[in-house]
């Protein structure tokens, strides 16, 4: 079958087979690296004072970056068995009013921090169900947004939302672009009903058809649809059928997602009757089916579970070497510093790391102390810094130039990494990986295995740490 993979300055099309018996061989658990060092790391020492040290240290830059803001609206009107998310299942709609207020609350404060002349280019509303709230109160909280943050207003600037279509009608998405968001991103998982009801979420294609059209009819700007892979009931026939009726909708971005069953640590996985969940072997066939299905129908591989249409932002970026990475995956707007609003958010700001309260009791008695709910996080040191930018240059642009990190840190990259490339032999052994005296190169077959090769620059995965991650494919 034929996979397309991108260099920095062309797209390359390769014959490459699908070796089911080296995907296995390096499918063991590890990091999705949305950050690094990764959240096991964070801790309840990073406080407040390092949280406001950082911001002045961001707003001090002399070319300080711009903002993106995530929000978290962990509200649910019905349980995803599968769904591993910080979520609050509720039909009391009015729980969202008092959410929103206290959203506003911390908005308020996260504003007081940052300079006011700071353009924010990036927003993205995630969950839970961003649309449990309705636009009307998804219009209070634009507002209290942009009266807080200078908004980017050129065509550059990434706002984006999740969408539930079971929640939502084509009105509703026609006021969602009229609210200022230019991107959306739909929620299907499968298409076969009997897999849907075997995790409680039941949706026909004709109703996400139907959003998608209205989408592109109100001019958004991107549409993409998620997948899952690994499901109970799911055969290769069933999935395959899914993947046809999402090429023929024809999304701008599709991300297929390997599903991680673990119920002991995810109550809701519990409801999966285990007589359904697919042999090992079958994620693997599932895998191999979704590239081929997606690459035949013109999209382009972009990494980790991302595909794209090839004039599609991330296409381009991954072409043109300014991908980046960020807690909400490949982006082209990853360097901005982040602010995360919201139960359990995550930010990132200068060389840090924060993370909110997980539960909505501590969230609202921290706000109602005039205080941010900042719960944990993590200063990078720079070990940290460096090993960051390595990582995401070989998950990012498939190569890391051992000369470029030598002129900007001052070091002697062979010996420095010593130890991370010789844990490297085995994948160049396998063609994964070639390693010369100046690049190390992610080659076509090594690209699904991308996460093991960026394990070897992780200084973190000693004594266990494995083992709190998900299969790396």
């Amino acid at each position: 079958m034929r996979l397309t993979f991108l260099s920095d300055d062309r797209i390359m099309s390769h014959s490459q087979a699908f070796d089911r018996a080296l995907v296995s061989k390096y499918d063991f658990p590890g990091p999705r690296y949305t950050s690094y060092p990764t959240a096991p790391q964070f801790h309840e020492a990073f406080a407040l004072d390092d949280y406001r040290q950082a911001t002045e240290t961001s707003n001090g830059a002399p070319l300080p970056k711009p903002l993106s803001v995530y929000v978290h609206i962990p509200f649910c009107q019905s349980l995803c068995y599968y769904c591993a998310c910080n979520k609050i299942i509720t039909q009391k709609t009015e729980k969202a009013v008092e959410y929103l207020d206290y959203l506003k609350r911390e908005i308020a404060l996260q504003a007081e921090l940052f300079d006011a002349d700071r353009r924010l280019t990036q927003l993205h509303l995630g969950g839970g169900t961003p649309t449990y709230f309705t636009n009307a109160q998804l219009a209070e909280l634009m507002s209290a947004l942009r009266q807080a943050f200078r908004f980017d207003t050129h065509n550059a600037h990434e706002f984006s939302v999740e969408v539930d279509p079971r929640t939502v009608t084509p009105n509703r998405i026609r006021e969602l672009r009229q609210l200022g968001f230019n991107r959306l991103s739909f929620g299907v998982q499968d298409f076969d009903p009997d897999v849907q009801a075997a995790v409680n979420r039941v949706q026909s294609e004709s109703q996400v058809r139907g959003l998608v059209e209205a989408a592109r009819d109100a001019d958004f700007d991107s549409v993409s649809v998620d997948l899952i892979y690994g499901l109970p009931l799911q055969t290769v026939e069933s999935f395959d059928a899914t993947l046809a009726k999402v090429i023929a909708i024809r999304p701008d971005r599709i991300a297929a997602y390997s599903y991680a069953h673990l119920p002991s640590l995810f109550k809701a996985q519990r409801l999966i009757r285990p007589e359904h969940m697919p042999p090992p072997e079958r994620k693997l066939e599932l895998l191999e089916l979704t590239i081929q299905r997606l690459t035949e129908a013109g999209y382009v591989y972009i990494g980790m579970d991302h595909f794209a249409l090839p004039d599609d932002e991330l296409s381009l970026a991954r072409e043109n070497g300014t991908l980046q990475r960020n807690f909400q995956g490949y982006s082209t707007h990853a360097d901005c510093d982040l602010i995360g609003l919201g139960v359990s958010a995550i930010g990132k700001v200068a060389d840090s790391y924060s993370q909110n309260v997980k539960e909505l009791s501590q969230y609202y008695a921290r706000l109602d102390a005039g205080l941010l709910p900042v719960k944990r996080g993590y200063q990078l040191s720079d070990d940290d810094r460096l090993r960051r930018e390595v990582i995401m240059a070989l998950m990012c642009h498939g190569h890391i130039d051992m000369a470029h990190f030598e002129r900007r840190y001052g070091i002697d990259f062979t010996h420095y990494f010593a130890d991370s490339l010789d844990q490297l032999a085995g994948h160049v052994a396998d063609g994964l990986v070639t390693i010369d005296k100046e690049v190390v190169t992610l080659l076509p077959q090594g690209q699904l295995m991308m996460r093991s090769v960026a394990m070897a620059f992780d200084a973190y995965l000693g004594d266990g740490q494995r083992g709190l991650f998900s299969r790396t494919v």
